[in-house]
């Protein structure tokens, strides 16, 4: 048996042949819940399913213990966005985990910024290879133009 600590979970050994999905904890063979979870790191991007919309947040399952919330301003670049308009029930969605745990509890993650993160992927590549980049003009401001890359 191998020594672990999982988060969240008692120090325990991994009981064999169990896939690590079993642990002995103080003589007692317990699961090892923490095994079922989706590793990653804050600043990470994940997929996930949307599992509920409400008027003021979105619920996404990424595999981890708790559901991600996106709040309504991480949804889009877009200002005062209605969230039933971005997101549809069981779509899949890219997401950028900001926090696993704030201060109520909650795994944050942005759908925004993940978009953020691909389209800067997508322009880097273009500049490497001298390509134009396309998108819609979505805002005027004073330091040029908001562009959203879809």
């Amino acid at each position: 048996m191998t020594p672990t600590e999982t988060e969240g979970q008692a120090e325990g050994t991994v009981v064999p042949g169990s896939d690590g999905m079993l642990l002995e904890v103080d003589g007692q063979v317990i699961p090892n819940y923490a095994a079922t979870f989706s590793p990653f790191s804050e600043g990470e991007v994940v997929s996930g399913r949307v599992v509920r919309i409400d008027n003021d947040e979105v619920l996404v399952d990424i595999g981890y213990k708790s559901e991600g919330v996106i709040t309504s301003g991480e949804l889009s670049i877009r200002k005062n966005v209605d969230p039933h308009e971005e997101v549809e029930l069981g779509e899949e969605v890219d997401v950028l985990v900001l926090t696993k745990e704030d201060q109520d509890g909650r795994l944050l993650v942005s759908k925004k910024r993940a978009r953020f993160e691909k389209a800067w992927r997508r322009i880097e590549a273009a500049a490497e290879s001298g390509e134009p980049v396309e998108g819609n003009v979505i805002e005027v401001v004073k330091g040029g133009l908001i562009v959203d890359l879809g």
